[in-house]
């Protein structure tokens, strides 16, 4: 029976990414045109793309949950949905994070690597949404303190891809440099895999056997002011910034 139920598992997986894959590309050529004849300002279509996107990725997610591809449980999601003007930071264990995360989030601005932007089935997608290309430095602060200034929140991965199991988690500087530089604060989302699925190393296909179960947990929002007032080096205070992060995300590795 374990056996029949990883073969299940297997077909609900690739069935539930082709629905992924279609529901992309009816928000690219149908969903994303209507709302750009309907709504005439930018700051209100992205919006609005954003909400569709919310909507399909809640979607997906209680599709995977139906099918039994995974279970997943997201603890603090009120919470999640309350915060304004602040970095969403959370670690990187699997493929479907970001989906999972932004399935809470009606209004979410998110960093997004080249690679997508240059995706044929992903750019109209996350253009359309209004979301900052990470490969932009001498922009990215103006653009992101704009944001906040309007109460979008942004999520950020700071790990910059996915965690590898077994290998000690590093982070990037580039959340901490926000946060300092934008003197913005930071929720913190910690993210659990068991067994460990969807990671940087394995095929799609080659589920555990046993199912899948994610646990989102909302944690504390970390203030950003002490780290800056402790110091007059906004490089220092994104440091130490940095250094707590890595400790609060990861306590497994201290």
């Amino acid at each position: 029976m374990n056996k029949l139920n990883q073969y299940w598992r297997v077909f609900a997986t690739g069935f539930c990414f082709s629905v992924f894959g279609a529901g992309g590309l009816a928000l690219s050529f149908i969903v994303i045109p209507l709302i750009s004849l309907s709504s005439r300002n930018q700051t209100e279509r992205e919006y609005r793309v954003q909400g569709a996107i919310q909507r399909s990725f809640h979607s997906f997610c209680r599709l995977m949950k139906f099918t039994g591809a995974i279970d997943y449980k997201i603890i603090g999601g009120e919470i999640l949905k309350q915060d304004k003007n602040c970095l969403i930071v959370a670690n990187h264990p699997s493929l479907i994070d970001y989906v999972l995360i932004a399935s809470q989030l009606e209004r979410c601005d998110c960093l997004v690597k080249s690679a997508i932007w240059a995706n044929p089935f992903m750019k109209h997608i996350v253009k359309a949404a209004g979301y900052i290309p990470n490969e932009t430095p001498d922009d990215l602060l103006a653009i992101c303190s704009e944001r906040f200034e309007q109460g979008n929140v942004l999520l950020v991965f700071p790990e910059g891809t996915r965690t590898t199991p077994g290998i000690k988690s590093k982070l990037q500087r580039g959340s901490a440099q926000i946060a300092v530089r934008t003197e913005t604060d930071l929720r913190l989302v910690h993210i659990t895999v068991t067994p460990s699925f969807l990671t940087k190393e394995k095929k799609w296909y080659q589920v555990p056997p046993t199912k899948p179960f994610f646990l989102v947990e909302v944690k504390d929002k970390v203030e950003v002011k002490p780290f800056i007032e402790q110091t007059t080096s906004p490089t220092i205070a994104a440091r130490r910034l940095q250094q707590h992060l890595s400790e609060t995300l990861f306590p497994e590795n201290q």
